[in-house]
């Protein structure tokens, strides 16, 4: 039970943190792109890279913990779902350049964000 209430109140956090981040960047970025989504899944991608590559692997991060950072807090900060939404938009706003640059950057700079976490680990 401790598990799961240890995921709850992480997702919890990283839910709150993707909504205030996510706002406050869309809001002082251009309005025709969800760069707001972008910024969240670049960074969530290197929180559980930095987690992974540099503090699981180097057992330096309890099992608790890296429940709370790994699937509590990134799980309900990256915003999968909503970039899956946004893009559908675009799409069906026959924005189809937008959509790929969307799909492209998203997917491109969270994997790249995961390697730098691996990198700067090693």
């Amino acid at each position: 039970m401790n598990n799961y209430l240890t995921v709850f109140i992480g997702a919890g956090l990283g839910g709150a943190v993707r909504y205030w981040m996510g706002a406050f960047i869309q809001r002082n970025t251009a309005p025709y792109f969800p760069f707001g989504t972008l910024a969240v899944n670049l960074l969530g991608s290197f929180v559980l890279g930095m987690m992974i590559f540099g503090l699981d692997e180097k057992e330096l991060i309890s099992p608790t913990l890296k429940l709370f950072i790994g699937i509590g807090f990134c799980g309900g900060f990256t915003t999968f779902s909503t970039f899956s939404l946004e893009t559908f938009n675009l799409l069906r706003d026959s924005e189809i350049l937008l959509a790929v640059i969307n799909i492209t950057v998203n997917v491109m700079l969270t994997i790249l964000g995961v390697y730098i976490a691996y990198l700067i680990t090693r």
